[in-house]
């Protein structure tokens, strides 16, 4: 019973943790295409997307805690040969780069520094849903 609570609350966290993935880079794209005279809308903006940001941060650590404690409390030994397993840990070490990813470009606006194009973080933005859908199919097929 234990294990199946850890293992909800992991799904749970994951899931909210990339809800905040999804949307920091649908604001980047609207933050891309800020008229420069309009502060009060580009602060609005950049507002969101710290809070979220922390947010994201707080949701992740959970996550990854959680992620920890059923594979070394349950599983460490009965996933020992399984290659999906680290294939998945891969894609999540990628997760952490992206929300880190997500961070500097945070600070290029918060900087006036963005170089990047609306269009571009349209396409970033696709980034999150090939990883999770990776990651899903990975966990749920364990498929080698």
């Amino acid at each position: 019973m234990v294990y199946l609570l850890i293992k909800a609350f992991h799904l749970v966290f994951v899931a909210s943790w990339f809800a905040g993935l999804f949307y920091l880079p649908r604001i980047f794209v609207n933050l891309a295409m800020v008229p420069a005279d309009s502060h009060a809308e580009r602060e609005r903006l950049l507002l969101m997307a710290r809070k979220l940001y922390r947010f994201m941060h707080v949701l992740m650590w959970v996550a990854l805690g959680l992620g920890l404690w059923l594979w070394l409390g349950y599983g460490s030994s009965r996933f020992a040969g399984s290659y999906w397993l680290h294939l998945k840990l891969v894609l999540v070490a990628g997760v952490i780069g992206y929300q880190h990813v997500c961070r500097r470009l945070l600070q290029d606006f918060e900087r006036l520094a963005n170089r990047r194009s609306h269009r571009w973080y349209r396409v970033f933005n696709e980034v999150t849903v090939l990883l999770f859908m990776a990651i899903v199919v990975l966990a749920v097929t364990k498929p080698f």
